[in-house]
């Protein structure tokens, strides 16, 4: 494609997966957030470790295991330093990692609000006729591809849909069938946009 615009999207998960606990206060399913906490507990040579989450209705607590019953000398100091601290780095990588959590609860509430930040890689604005965009993610989301790109673009899905299947528009790695799929880390997706009326607009919308 000539005039090839190439921008990096980085897309961070604004809620936290909650799981769906049995709240014995509450008499009820309910959901559970994150606290933004740890707990440690030496008890001689063993270690536990929990993040913390609380009800939405009483505040009731869960202990998430990070790891128990673990020896000192198998903990890295840093890493046993970033627990007690309550490290936000640390605490944000376990509480967004809808996978292991629902390997500890089963249930688990997502969410598809992001923050989006663009970065212009290569190419000038003022004169691209295609688009091609690095999405990197800190953090897995439910958020559909298709629903990100028209959110984020200011197009309809049904109008992205047209574009693959006239293939002005091109995913990788996934293929086929990636716009109704989450958004994933490390897609790259190109669109030739050379006679849409709205480029401008477009291409605007595309780098923020």
């Amino acid at each position: 494609m000539s005039g090839l615009l190439r921008i990096r999207w980085a897309i961070a998960p604004k809620i936290a997966p909650r799981p769906l606990i049995n709240c014995n206060r509450c008499g009820g399913v309910r959901s559970y957030r994150c606290s933004g906490k740890f707990r440690v507990n030496a008890n001689g040579k063993r270690i536990d470790a929990w993040l913390i989450y609380r009800c939405i209705g009483c505040n009731n607590s869960w202990n998430r295991a990070i790891f128990e019953r673990c020896t000192r000398r198998d903990i890295e100091p840093a890493l046993l330093a970033a627990l007690e601290s309550n490290d936000p780095v640390l605490v944000r990588r376990h509480a967004f990692d809808p996978v292991a959590l629902r390997t500890r609860i089963g249930r688990v509430e997502e969410f598809p609000d992001v923050t989006v930040r663009k970065e212009l890689l290569d190419g000038g604005p003022q004169c691209a006729a295609a688009l091609w965009l690095e999405l990197r993610l800190d953090a897995a989301t439910p958020l559909r591809l298709d629903r990100l790109l028209a959110g984020e673009l200011g197009v309809s899905r049904s109008r992205l849909q047209a574009w693959e299947e006239r293939q002005s528009l091109a995913i990788e790695p996934d293929g086929a069938k990636a716009l109704r799929r989450p958004a994933r880390d490390g897609t790259a997706i190109s669109i030739d946009l050379s006679g849409e009326p709205d480029r401008d607009a477009i291409i605007s919308a595309a780098c923020g």
